[in-house]
């Protein structure tokens, strides 16, 4: 079994145009980077059967104070979808950000995503802390996207340092670290991250991070607390399965990555 727990769909009508903005946002920056499947479920689960994906994490990102309803709602539907789970999404500066997190929770949504980024907030800012301390409350996983983006000019809002101060608050046992605790900035994660209860996913890592360094965090940090992830459509999720299989792990470690430990998040069996 593969389960891929960090991926992007959007409603079918603004699904190509969304993409297109985002696509824009990163070549603006004199990046490469190209969405590889249209963003839509269909297109998402149709990636999942071409190669081997047993189940798939929506991650919404609700990037303004009004966002949260329509996006948590799309959310719903997308997680009575088989073989999909869709997290929800709020905005760290709405005001109503606690009453948004008890109707997710009534939603039946696992969990929400935070992207500091895109969302122009600190991870360890009064109203983080606020929200991650009300989903442990909860009982619902935080994915936050950790580290540098593609598609954003500095300053970085989620650096390792940052996301471990975060830890003087919560016990981070329901936080999700995208791409692998620090996009681009791994040294950082290695000193502050690696050993904590924190979870790493591996979203759109494997070609930006050396295979001596990844497989590092993952045995240092332990495998189990590593969550297989690609951020489809950015990645082609195939391929990130071809490389994690491709590491020096051992079985054990492997199946940890791939859907044991996120077995054990999303409650499944």
């Amino acid at each position: 079994m593969i389960i891929d727990f960090h991926t992007h769909i959007f409603p079918d009508k603004i699904a190509s145009r969304t993409i297109e903005i985002l696509e824009n946002n990163i070549t603006s920056r004199g990046k490469e980077g190209k969405a590889v499947i249209a963003a839509t479920a269909d297109s998402l689960l149709e990636s999942m059967n071409l190669n081997g994906i047993e189940y798939s994490v929506v991650l919404p990102i609700a990037t303004t104070l009004t966002q949260s309803v329509t996006i948590n709602n799309f959310a719903k539907t997308v997680n009575n979808t088989d073989r999909l789970f869709s997290f929800g999404s709020l905005h760290p500066m709405q005001k109503d950000w606690e009453s948004v997190l008890y109707d997710i929770k009534e939603k039946g949504l696992l969990g929400i995503k935070l992207h500091p980024e895109y969302q122009n907030f600190y991870i360890d800012s009064r109203e983080s802390i606020q929200i991650l301390k009300k989903c442990e409350e909860l009982d619902l996983l935080t994915v936050i996207h950790a580290g540098r983006d593609i598609g954003v000019e500095p300053p970085v809002h989620c650096m390792p340092e940052r996301l471990r101060h975060t830890l003087e608050y919560v016990k981070g046992d329901k936080i999700i670290a995208g791409h692998l605790g620090g996009w681009q900035v791994w040294d950082d994660v290695e000193k502050y991250l690696v050993g904590t209860p924190l979870y790493f996913d591996t979203a759109y890592t494997v070609d930006f991070i050396s295979k001596e360094q990844l497989c590092r965090i993952i045995k240092n940090h332990g495998s189990d607390k590593i969550v297989h992830a690609t951020d489809s459509p950015w990645e082609k999720q195939g391929h990130a399965v071809q490389v994690i299989s491709s590491l020096p792990l051992t079985d054990s470690e492997k199946n940890n990555i791939f859907y044991l430990n996120a077995k054990k998040l999303l409650k499944i069996g």
